[in-house]
């Protein structure tokens, strides 16, 4: 994808920024049908079937598709509830969760996608299952976006010479692009919220170590007998490889000085508080996550500018993956919009059957629903928005939630992070992932088929975490 697609991208998302009289962004959940749930639905349902049913309209196409359910939405919401409350939804879902989230993503696939790791490794289990190992460490100190961009290319050029990749893939997205990124705020967006609205650096990466550990050793150990099961087949190995077995060497490597930047400027929106903000569109927008962004910006184009061409070159880097996240997801974050005010309004909303799940009748937290709520829907919505509705449901106060909640706290931590890798679109790297991979000739499942990998193999692990951490 050329370059002018992606200014395009970008210029529509700070197209918003042009100063006007500011607009409600709330919307009261307690009045809305879940009808105004549908043109979410009908995009989750796109991703699903249309690469299944019309595959070639859907490839080129997507953008426009996401776009029309945006409109549907879009219309009949500025129809019934005004130019005002519909103007301040999409300036909420832009300002507050797309722009920030967008441009963390696009920093951390330019910086790390100007990392070159030439050369080849035989992609034998143990090799794989090291190369997922330390991705997985990785996705906790540099984001599971960072860490996926960087790993997943060698992994792939390891593997090339292999019949049965698909595993190391999904494997990959289990452990690198989600539970990985568990151990710190800088791992997952989720975890990063909750840093943002008062939750301890330390208490997520002290909480989160022990779940993260036994579901990365478990994983990993699953991984290496399936991976060693279909090395031994006698058709396994293709006479002749691809990408032969070479000396690694690594280039670009002022690149990981920038991603110390990306880590910097992510800290400073955390720790630095001028207590000054800016109202756009009715939207607060406060200065050092102006701050943040702006640096992050800076940083992917000293990326751009400090990297030689012939390294992207080899490493395949090109625009796509990002564009096709930031086109989804743009329409995901605006018609997600009704679907989380119902979940806000409580037992107010006409998801109070819902609600309700989640504490006894005494009022006390159900920690183990907390979980599974928490997890289901971060499979299924964005992970980084529900983390915060179940945080503001529990308690909405981080002394709390590390105090006397401090269970419940880590149900909602554990469930945004961990089953984000229930399906494609639980985490933004899920996709990164899959689109990169279907660019190197490995025929992914479809929405529904990665899904039969996911429930078959994360549900039960779910169910013993559940016991370990929530019913003993």
């Amino acid at each position: 994808m050329s370059h002018p697609s992606l200014l395009k991208l970008l210029c529509l998302s700070f197209g918003l920024l042009t100063p006007v009289a500011g607009f409600a962004a709330d919307i009261d959940g307690s009045t809305l049908s879940l009808a105004w749930g549908i043109p979410f639905v009908g995009i989750l349902l796109s991703i699903a079937l249309c690469p299944l049913l019309i595959p070639t309209i859907w490839h080129h196409h997507f953008g426009k598709i996401t776009a029309l359910w945006s409109v549907l939405f879009l219309i009949p919401f500025t129809m019934t509830f005004g130019m005002d409350n519909s103007v301040g939804l999409v300036a909420h879902a832009m300002f507050a969760e797309y722009i920030p989230f967008i441009i963390l993503l696009f920093s951390l696939f330019t910086v790390s996608g100007g990392i070159l790791v030439k050369g080849n490794l035989h992609g034998s289990p143990a090799l794989n299952t090291g190369l997922l190992a330390i991705g997985a460490l990785l996705a906790s100190l540099m984001g599971t976006t960072g860490a996926a961009m960087l790993l997943i290319r060698p992994l792939i050029r390891a593997n090339d010479n292999r019949k049965h990749r698909v595993h190391v893939i999904i494997f990959f997205i289990f452990l690198v692009a989600n539970i990985g990124g568990g151990l710190t705020p800088l791992g997952d967006p989720p975890l990063f919220i909750g840093f943002l609205k008062g939750v301890d650096f330390f208490w997520t990466a002290r909480h989160m170590l022990m779940p993260v550990l036994i579901c990365t050793l478990v994983l990993l150990t699953l991984f290496y007998l399936v991976d060693s099961y279909y090395y031994k087949r006698e058709d396994e190995i293709q006479p002749q490889d691809p990408t032969p077995d070479s000396k690694l060497r690594l280039y670009g490597k002022v690149n990981f000085i920038l991603l110390l930047g990306v880590v910097a400027s992510v800290l400073l929106s955390g720790f630095w508080k001028p207590g000054i903000e800016f109202t756009v569109l009715g939207v607060h927008i406060e200065l050092q996550n102006i701050a943040r962004d702006l640096l992050l910006l800076v940083i992917a184009g000293l990326s751009m500018m400090l990297t030689a061409k012939q390294i992207r070159s080899a490493n395949q880097f090109n625009w796509e993956p990002i564009l096709e996240v930031g086109k989804l997801f743009a329409g995901i974050f605006i018609t997600i919009g009704p679907v989380l005010a119902i979940l806000r309004a409580g037992h107010a909303g006409h998801m109070a059957g819902l609600v309700s799940l989640v504490s006894d009748p005494q009022g006390a937290p159900i920690n183990a629903m907390y979980f599974w709520l928490s997890g289901a829907l971060s499979g299924f919505l964005d992970n980084a928005p529900t983390y915060l509705v179940f945080f503001n449901l529990a308690a909405g106060d981080a002394a709390t939630l590390m105090g006397p909640m401090q269970q419940t706290l880590l149900a909602i931590s554990m469930g945004s992070v961990f089953m984000g890798a229930l399906t494609y679109i639980g985490n933004a790297p899920n996709f990164m992932v899959k689109s990169i991979a279907t660019q190197s000739g490995i025929k992914m499942p479809s929405f529904f088929g990665y899904m039969k990998w996911s429930f078959g193999i994360l549900i039960p692990l779910f169910l013993v975490l559940t016991v370990i951490f929530f019913l003993v």
